[in-house]
């Protein structure tokens, strides 16, 4: 055999060994690759609306909606509001409150005052008092005496509603309206009046 052909074996011998070493090298970087730790952490939330819902009362027990101008609550009122002369002056209570579902305060105030036919000289006041029914307690100026029938007093006072507790509603805000006839009172005018209560949330 010749020494070229004695050597043939120990360079393809070499070459496997280095392939061999190649493969041991890139063997080697895999395995470190694959070794590198990951961890993920997840953080979520749920989201859900509150409730807002605005009641009201003729008799301070029974609480319904009168959402709508339609619907308004009937006011009863101390007097005949239907045969009205110069000078008499008509109390009806009413009461307002949060219902249990509501899970935010807020403060409510007379947002406007629809009328229809004639409501010329008569005024009127809105207090709030401690217990139902007009004359009840102590009261509190709302809206002016002597604010026209059909308006609303820029300077009218907020007050405060408390939400409901889930299980029962907020607080009851006691209200009484008087309607006073002007001495200038046109004899056989007829004319109605609703008032909306707008609530606006505290959050």
């Amino acid at each position: 055999m010749s020494a070229a052909e004695s050597s043939a074996p120990s360079q393809r011998t070499r070459k496997v060994r280095a392939l061999l070493a190649g493969g041991l090298v890139l063997g080697v970087g895999a395995a470190i690759t694959l070794a590198a730790w990951n961890d993920s952490e997840f953080a979520g939330g749920e989201f859900e609306a509150g409730t807002f819902n605005l009641e009201g009362s003729l008799d301070g027990t029974a609480f319904s909606e009168h959402a709508s101008e339609a619907a308004a609550a009937p006011l009863d009122f101390s007097i005949d509001p239907t045969n009205l002369s110069p000078g008499d002056a008509v109390s009806a209570p009413f009461a307002v409150r949060l219902d249990a579902a509501t899970t935010y305060d807020a403060s409510a105030v007379v947002d406007g005052v629809t009328t229809t036919g004639t409501v010329e000289n008569l005024t009127y006041e809105l207090t709030s008092t401690d217990g139902f029914g007009c004359g009840t307690g102590t009261a509190a100026t709302l809206i002016d005496a002597g604010t026209a029938l059909g308006g609303v007093d820029a300077d009218g006072a907020a007050f405060d509603l408390a939400a409901g507790t889930g299980s029962e509603a907020g607080a009851t805000v006691n209200l009484c309206f008087t309607v006073t006839a002007g001495e200038n009172l046109t004899q056989g005018q007829s004319g109605t009046a609703t008032w909306e209560f707008l609530a606006t949330s505290a959050n």
